[in-house]
Order: structure tokens, then sequence, then C-alpha cells
């Protein structure tokens, strides 16, 4: 078991994005990077790394023309702190090390540990920095980008606290950018990122530079996945908890996960029957939100641009998904269909005034999909593509429903992650936001229950 201060193996990876892909692309470190990735994902970047170099050789000195921005969601960039004298990083999110001991508490924002109080001797940590996007879930589509020609950056940036505020920090960042032309693939929360960040530079000079917009599984509508994390009860949160040997669901939601104001900003808007940015709304036992930040993100939706013709949509669909929600009492009752990508309903992936094509896909597996890759490619060089289906369809499927109580006894069963091999544990991470099996089992309906729109 690692403790607090230890360097862990998670720690030692932690490579810099341009050393990691450099030593991809010429077999260095093979061991190392191969034990880390697991052979077939390590044999697949390797590849793809020398795609890229092979591209940057053939274009020499001439800079690509358009330079896209590629926009992590939620969770999809690493946080830690650096240590002194050129240690390694002892990064936080994500070392399952640190997660076993017990220190994801220390992602809480400083908001909400602002009230708690602390020994006098005592001093608090080093704030959280931004260390690189997830390799497993954006490092291959970077380098396909990079190997049909483009100029790709991956914005990593602190996805817990305001959207706006990240969107503010991008949009200087674009300003400041000489290429000719930019575009932004967003996925996930990255999606709202971009348009967060086109608030405030669509206003500026330049602006017109943005050719491109792309949303891949974005919740422009919001998704319920957000309200099972407020409540204790969505599948990651349950899945880290599992093999935290010191915190349940419940004191993880309360202790970090409740002060993330990007949670609230991705609440689905009100509707006739339930509005979650109301603390009335929610049950009043169980893991609850912070009201004073349901009041902070209520607006958010409104304060982002607007889809104009740069604006494309790429959907999940055929997973199972939490695509309605309904207040039961002490808890809050879900319907599961097939019509979404296992995190975001297909009808809040889509935006008015933007294009949409969509596809047979898992939420974590757009930005992974070879399918999707070469799609954003068509796009990003002639604004259309034939490989994705056009428009969403709305087809749901058999419907199931789970409650808070079903989830959280599913999914409150402790692991012992050091009795798992290395390939248990790398596929225990990848599959962390995978549907529970209480997605699939089927209930009697309840005509009261309202799709989310």
């Amino acid at each position: 078991m690692i403790l607090a201060g230890e360097v862990s193996v998670y720690d030692r990876m932690c490579w810099p994005e341009a050393e990691l892909e450099r030593a991809l692309a010429l077999g260095a470190h093979r061991r190392e990077l191969a034990a880390y990735l697991g052979g077939y994902e390590y044999t697949t970047l390797a590849a793809l790394a020398r795609g890229s170099q092979a591209a940057r050789r053939r274009r020499g000195a001439a800079r690509a023309r358009l330079k896209v921005y590629l926009l992590p969601g939620i969770l999809g960039s690493q946080l830690g702190r650096t240590r002194a004298h050129g240690a390694p990083p002892d990064l936080l999110w994500i070392d399952p090390s640190d997660i076993v001991s017990g220190r994801l508490t220390e992602l809480r924002w400083p908001r909400a540990a602002a009230g708690q109080s602390r020994p006098r001797a005592a001093r608090p940590p080093p704030p959280l920095q931004p260390m690189g996007a997830i390799v497993y879930s954006y490092l291959a589509l970077k380098l396909r980008l990079s190997a049909a020609g483009f100029d790709v950056v991956l914005h990593d940036y602190d996805w817990r606290g305001d959207v706006l505020a990240q969107g503010r920090a991008l949009a200087a960042r674009l300003a400041a950018d000489d290429a000719a032309e930019l575009a932004l693939v967003g996925h996930s929360m990255g999606a709202l990122l971009a348009r967060a960040a086109l608030a405030h530079y669509g206003r500026s000079a330049g602006a017109e530079r943005i050719t491109r917009v792309i949303g891949l599984g974005a919740p422009h509508g919001g998704s319920i996945a957000a309200v099972q994390a407020l409540r204790a009860s969505y599948p990651i949160v349950g899945r880290l908890a599992a093999i935290d040997r010191r915190h349940d669901a419940q004191a993880l939601t309360r202790l970090a996960f409740r002060g993330f104001l990007s949670l609230y900003q991705l609440l689905p808007a009100p509707g006739a029957a339930l509005d979650l940015f109301d603390a009335d709304s929610w049950p009043a036992s169980g893991a609850r939100p912070d009201p004073a930040l349901l009041r902070t993100a209520r607006g958010f939706a409104g304060q982002l641009a607007a889809a104009d013709q740069r604006f494309v949509s790429i959907v999940g669909t055929g997973q199972r998904t939490v695509t309605g929600i309904e207040r039961r009492g002490a808890q809050f009752r879900y319907r599961v269909s097939s019509a979404g990508d296992g995190t975001v309903a297909s009808a809040c992936a889509t935006l008015a005034g933007a294009r949409s094509y969509s596809l047979r896909c898992d939420h974590g597996e757009l930005p992974r999909s070879e399918q999707v890759a070469a799609a954003l490619i068509d796009l990003l060089r002639q604004g259309s593509t034939r490989r994705l289906r056009a428009g969403v369809s709305g087809r749901h499927g058999r419907s199931s429903y789970v409650t808070d109580a079903l989830l959280s006894r599913e999914l409150g069963r402790k692991i012992d992650w050091y009795g798992l091999s290395t390939g248990e544990r790398r596929q225990y991470l990848n599959r962390l936001n995978d549907p529970p099996r209480c997605y699939r089992a089927i209930l009697r309906p309840s005509r009261r229950l309202k799709n989310v729109r």
C-alpha cells in the first residue's frame, strides 16, 4: 500500500505530453509504458505516435493552417501537485493508490473546505493543478488528428470549478494564439467549455478564426448523471468508493463531489414537474446538493454561446442511459433506456441550430473511436461527413427503472484493490462508468415519469 507522500507508479508515469508521445514514437521505455498502458493500448498508441511524427516531418517547417483545440470532459484532466527538487509530481486524479488510501477527499474545492476547522499548526496543501489530459481517453484522438495534418492542442483544465471561469481562461488562450484558423472539439463538458469560451471570445476581434465547434456526447441539455453524482448513486462515485478503504460513496460525495460547481452546471434544465435547481425538489434524506451552488448554477446554460453554422453535435446512442427522473419520497427514481450514450441522453446531446450526427457508441468511447476520429477529420476539412448517420434516432427501446437505494446496494460492495492483478486493475479503471447490472432489469413502468427534454 502506498502511503501519503510516497511516489507511486502513477506519479512516475505522469510525463509531459510531448515526452510521452516521443517515447511512444521511438519505442523508448517500451517495458515501462507497456506495463503502464497495457499491451494493446501501448501498441495502438505507439503506431499512432509514429504516424503523427511522420505527418509532422512531411509538413516540415510549414504550419498547419487549422489548429484544433481538443477539450476533455469532466474528470478528463489529471490533477496533482508538483514536488520539489525535480521529483515526480504527486498525481491525485487519477492515482488508484491515493484513492485506496482515502486521499480522494483532497479533490474538494477550496470553497467547500473553507468552513472546516484546521489545527492552527497545520498548513493547507498547495492547490491542485492540471497535469495533462487522461492518456487513455484522449491521446489516441489527438494523434489521429495530428496524423491527418492538423496541429492539435490538448487543453487540460481544472474541471471541478466554474465552467464559465474556465471558459474565460480558454478564451484568453485562443486570443493569444496566432493560428490562421481554430477549431474547438469538446468531449462531454468540454463542449460546454467551448461554448463558454465563445461567449467571451466571440465578441472580440479575431473570433471569426474559429471555423468549427464540434461536441462529442455533449450535455447541452444537461445530464441526470450529475444528479446521481450529487446523490452518491452515480456508478463512477460508487466504484471509486468501492476501492477506498476509508470512505463510502456518501462520504466521498459529502467531502468532495458536492463542492464541484461544474456538477451543478451539468444539471438538466428545470422541467414541468421537477426543478433540480430548487433544493426543495431533492429528497430530504441521503446525499443532498449545496443550495448556494444550486442558486449559482441556475441560468448557466443561458450564458453559453448559441449555435450557428459552425456547430456540430456527434451523439452516442444505443447504450443503457438514465433518460428520466422523478421524485419518489426519500429518493429519486430513474428511467433507464437505450436513447443515450450511457451518460448523456440523446435528446440532451443535441443543440438547437447545430447539425447532428449519431452512431451506436458509449460516452467514454466517443473520443477513442476510430470511426468518430475519421468523421471528425471530414468535418474539420469539409464541414460534413458520410461516416456517421445524419440526425439522431429517438428510439428508447425497453425501459427499466432504478432508485438511489438500488444503485447504492449494487455499487456499495468494497473491493480489495491490491488483491487484483495488474490487468484487472487497469480494466477496473477503464470501466468506471460502465452501466450497472440493474440498468438491464425490466420493472413495471410509471406513467408519471417524464423524459428529459
